[in-house]
Formats: structure tokens, sequence, C-alpha cells
């Protein structure tokens, strides 16, 4: 027996590669009347709507035009235990850690209470737009299994890791080189590759783990070719002397990493802010990927992320949130904060460039591109739908819009949660509790002419 058909109906933007600019129509493909049909949780087709509908077998339509359907954003960089740390006054990172986020994370050992926060915390991703995310747990074992749960629940596509810690931290989040290695491989044993899971292993920064716990990561990568790994580089100017007091023999913060085999294609290195012309070699040679935090970066202080001087090295950047010292789930207000950080350094970033960079780019970034960040057909069916008029702020400047490059802006500059009005995930509706919460939305069952 055949299953449903759901087939979306609006205006449909979707990348094949990184616009160089609005010229660049290679790189993007938008049809103003367009359509995705999903079922079984992959897109069947997308393009344009009457070609599209012609494939549909007893579909159920959902008409959202006007708005923009695109492939669902992707958040590279987020921690799951700060939640309730987001929005927390006035410190740099160290002094922020050790103030706010490591007493936050210590209630993470409580699963009732890891359960608790990661339902809301995937009711606010999916609120915000955001459909995969790679995020830091706690120290925690409790922590990863609830965030790996609520992903299965969801049928979300996510990638995590339980933060490995055995120096400088509390007593309550620090494990050994052993627990953090028996715990790491019980959790890739039992989510890695599970339904749409996949594991991170994550030493959270070099200040935290110790040489020996630094060689079991080497370990667990070794054994685990195919797990992505996670962790922090030269986000401020204290760490970066911090780290090089606690390993006098490495040749500068990159080269910790390095010296014990975690830097590779898969390996994510939030922030890479402050790096030496050596760093740089490596990341390039390694096809590393730094993960600029915008938001996170101007909220704690920490300086302006080179992205131009990266991409020129042939360095794939990612983008992320960085919440909680990130200062929203929006990957829309992400961008508008990476936009202003880019202008201080004459670095301009067109929002077609935008665009790709949360969707495909975020997904080429991890190795996902043919599953995840587009709309072509055989990828996961995640999708969000964007309304460019849903404040009156932005109603009356799309007003003067006159080309799909100004709504995008519009959307980067003035859009939040309020700007998406549904996401599905593998082919459902998946924001707030009803079906389908666009007020634009119509549905209807669609049945070919026989």
């Amino acid at each position: 027996m055949t299953s449903k058909q759901t087939l979306l109906r609006g205006r449909t933007l979707s990348f094949s590669a990184e616009p160089a600019g609005p010229e660049d129509t290679a790189a993007y493909h938008y049809v103003e009347d367009g359509a995705v049909l999903m079922q079984d949780g992959v897109i069947v087709a997308s393009g344009d709507y009457t070609t599209v509908a012609a494939q549909a077998i007893q579909a159920h339509e959902i008409d959202h035009r006007p708005h923009l359907l695109m492939a669902g954003f992707i958040d590279t960089h987020i921690h799951f235990p700060q939640v309730q740390v987001i929005a927390s006054w006035g410190a740099q990172l160290l002094d922020w850690l050790n103030s706010y986020t490591f007493p936050e994370e210590t209630r993470f050992a409580d699963p009732a209470h890891s359960a608790a926060m990661a339902a809301r915390f995937y009711d606010l991703l999916l609120g915000h737009g955001t459909t995969t995310a790679v995020a830091y747990a706690s120290v925690h074992k409790t922590s990863a299994d609830a965030f790996f749960a609520e992903a299965q629940r969801r049928d979300m596509r996510m990638i995590g890791g339980k933060v490995m810690m055995d120096r400088n931290a509390p007593d309550a989040l620090t494990d050994t080189p052993q627990s953090g290695y028996d715990d790491t491989q019980a959790l890739i044993r039992d989510w890695h590759g599970k339904g749409r899971a996949s594991y991170a292993i994550t030493p959270r920064f070099a200040i935290t783990s110790t040489p020996a716990q630094m060689e079991m990561a080497q370990v667990l990568v070794a054994e685990n070719p195919d797990c992505y790994v996670q962790t922090h580089l030269s986000e401020n100017h204290d760490e970066i002397a911090f780290t090089r007091a606690l390993y006098p023999q490495a040749r500068d913060y990159l080269d910790v990493y390095q010296s014990y085999g975690l830097l590779g294609s898969k390996a994510l290195l939030g922030h890479a802010i402050h790096l030496t012309p050596r760093e740089i070699d490596a990341l390039a040679e390694a096809g590393a990927h730094p993960v600029f935090c915008p938001t996170s970066n101007l909220f704690l202080g920490s300086g302006l992320f080179d992205d131009a001087g990266l991409r020129g090295r042939g360095i794939v950047n990612a983008i992320a949130t960085d919440v909680g010292a990130g200062t929203s789930y929006s990957m829309l207000q992400t961008l508008n904060e990476a936009y202003k950080v880019l202008q201080l350094q004459g670095q301009p970033l067109h929002p077609l460039r935008a665009f790709h960079w949360i969707t495909r780019g975020n997904a080429v970034a991890l190795g996902m591109h043919d599953k995840i960040g587009t709309l072509d057909a055989g990828t996961e069916a995640d999708v969000v739908v964007l309304d460019a008029r849903a404040t009156p702020a932005m109603d009356l400047r799309m007003d003067r819009a006159d080309s799909l490059s100004d709504e995008l802006f519009i959307l980067q500059m003035l859009g939040d949660d309020r700007a998406v009005a549904q996401v599905y995930v593998a082919g459902c509706a998946s924001k707030g509790t009803q079906p389908d919460r666009s007020a634009d939305a119509v549905s209807r069952t669609l049945v070919p002419a026989i």
C-alpha cells in the first residue's frame, strides 16, 4: 500500500552551490509558483507547481502561498544545557562559564530535568525554523540520552555528544579519562547511526581536558572514524593564554587538538577567531571547519571572525547560534549579526549567500548535503515556510521590496521566530501543536486527473 503524500505549494528557493551574488542564478533555483512533494520523510520532487503536482498520487495539499519554502535551517554549534543561561549579564568567556554555565549544567545530572529541558529545547529550535543542530550536552550521560531520545521522538536529524571534562570545572561537572571514554562509547553504541542521529566526540576544550583525557579522545576518534568531533578554539585571548600554559609543548592552541589526532574533515571548531598563520594552514590542510558564532562573539566581546580570510584559503566555515552565550535561537538573527561583524571588516554578506550558508552551506560543512540543506528530490523532507510580512515593520518594508534578494535581506535583518510560519520535519508539520499554524495555509486533497 502506498503511503500518503503531502504537497506543499508556495514560492520555492533551493541552492545547488554557494552564490557569488544575485547574478549567479546557476547557484540557486527559485520558482514563483512552486511545490515540494513529500512522502515517507523524503522529498519526492520539487519545482514548478504544475509539474510537481502532476506527479502526486492522492496527495494532501497545503497551500502556503505567498510564503517562501526553503530547506530547514541548520545550526552547527549550540549548547543544549544552556537553555536557561541565555541572556545572563556581564562577563567574558572564562568568567561567564564559571558564573553561569557550569552551575546550570550541574542540574543535568537529573534525568527528569534533562528530559524536560530537551522538550523545551526542541520546541525552541523548531519554532525558529531549525531542523538540524550540532549540540553539546553536559558532562552527564543522562543529558546526552535525553537529547537523543527527544530527537528520535520527533524524527529530527541531530548531532550531539556529552562533553568530556576532567579538570578546571566543578567536581559535579567532571568525569575521568576512563569514565568519559566509557560513557562516550556507550552513547555511540546506543545512538550513533540510529534513525537520524549522529554522534560528536566532544572534549569541551583544551582547558577542561588533561592530556590523559585527550589521549582517550584520540582513541575514540580512531575507533569511531565516522563520528564528528566538536570542540572550541581560540575564542578569547585569556583562553588562549591559559591553554598555552596547560600545554606548553604545543606549537599553538590548535596543535593541542592536532597532536591528539582530533583534526580532520569531521572536526567542528567553535569560534576560531584569533588564529595564527600556522593554525590556518593546518585547518586548510585537514579540511576542518571553523564555526562562526556571531551573536556569542559580540555578547562576550570575544572578537571578529575572519570569514573572508579563511574562505580565501579554501576553508569551509560553518555558522551557528552558540546558545547560551549566543543571544538568539534564530538562524535569521544569527545572519543579522553575522552581516554586521563582517561589515566591520569590509566583508560583504549578500543575502543569497547568507541563506545558502544556513541551509546547504552548513550541510556541506557536515558532509550531509546529499541528505539535508536543499529541496532536491531524494533528500530528507525538512522544510521551513517563511513569511517576510510577519511583523508590522517587515510588512511595511516589504511594500518597497522589488527582488528576491530584498525579501531575503528583510528576513535576515528583521526576521525571527515570527517569520517562521511552519516547519516540516521528515515531512510532518512540527511548529506548534496544531497540524499547521500558518494563517495563510489552505489544505485540500489533490487527486490527479485520470
